[in-house]
């Protein structure tokens, strides 16, 4: 995920700042910031990683839908939105 050029010393982001900020939010790419040569932090702009959060979210959503079917508590695809066109029509009287 990280490559050579999204690495950086701490005291590079401190000093050239403004730059790191541009480049994180055109290439929407995370920094990994170092600390006398070890990773100690990741920075990434704002909506990168609101994206990041929501993709999580979602594989978090059918993992847990996946692991509850094979436990044998899902229903067919087709039984399940056959209930779902009830419940909608009995709440919208359509």
């Amino acid at each position: 995920m990280f490559t050579t050029s999204d690495i950086h010393p701490l005291t590079d982001f401190q000093r050239n700042a403004k730059d790191h900020v541009k480049r994180l939010k055109d290439t929407k790419r995370p920094e990994v910031l170092t600390i006398n040569g070890k990773p100690s932090l990741v920075i990434q702009d704002a909506s990168a990683y609101e994206e990041m959060v929501d993709l999580l979210d979602s594989l978090q959503q059918l993992k847990t839908a996946v692991e509850a079917y094979n436990r044998g508590e899902g229903q067919p695809i087709e039984e399940a939105f056959s209930i779902l066109d009830e419940r909608i029509k009995a709440k919208y009287k359509t």
